[in-house]
């Protein structure tokens, strides 16, 4: 269901150009730009490009009304103004990508208020690559006062001693970037350790509001 109702998400403005559309040109063109967008969304969406879901329904309820916006410019260079029977479709228009940008910032709110404490571990899709010959043992998460976080039990396939495993991960510093391009900026922090017994991976998840 979900799948559904972002594809119709990313659809929406090419609907809706399409309405208002006057010129095969033009039409094409803007056209063109829209479904390549959508298009890249619904990526974003099924995970086939690693970008941030809900930066991309931000960036698309942004880009898409522009694009719309440059097409209807050109047309009424190119024909002038639209007949009496075209305003109530510009109108809709408007009203229509007004709506779902409004609605799309006041969920990209909703979405960094309930990020804002760290309520989540970084997902196992976080995790690194390991270097050849290296493996997972186990993982595990948790939470503190600081934030949540993700450990990586490290082995080894060659038989490798805690040392040589540790120098092998090559991370001899914490290094942390933020977990989001615009609306997710916790702190995603990755570093290694060595409990005694074996090595351990960790990936550690600020809060944003400390």
């Amino acid at each position: 269901m979900w799948s559904v109702l972002g594809i119709l998400f990313a659809a929406a403005p090419l609907v809706v150009w399409r309405m208002i559309a006057r010129s095969r040109g033009v039409g094409l063109t803007i056209g063109g730009f829209l479904l390549a967008e959508a298009c890249l969304l619904v990526a974003a969406q099924q995970g086939w490009l690693s970008v941030p879901r809900a930066d991309a329904h931000l960036i698309h309820s942004v880009l898409a009304p522009l694009i719309v916006a440059s097409g209807a410019v050109l047309e009424h260079g190119e024909k002038g103004p639209g007949p009496a029977e075209w305003i109530p479709r510009r109108n809709g228009a408007i009203g229509f990508l007004g709506t779902q940008f409004a609605l799309t910032l006041v969920a990209s709110l909703l979405y960094v208020l309930l990020n804002s404490e760290g309520s989540d571990a970084p997902p196992a899709s976080a995790v690194p690559d390991l270097p050849p010959g290296l493996t997972v043992v186990s993982q595990g998460t948790g939470c503190g006062s600081g934030g949540c976080y993700r450990t990586v039990r490290i082995g080894s396939t060659d038989h490798l001693s805690r040392q040589e495993i540790i120098r092998r991960l090559n991370r001899p510093h914490e290094t942390c970037r933020p977990n989001g391009w615009l609306l997710d900026r916790r702190d995603l922090c990755v570093g290694v350790t060595d409990n005694g017994q074996y090595p351990v991976l960790y990936l550690s998840l600020s809060n944003l509001i400390d």
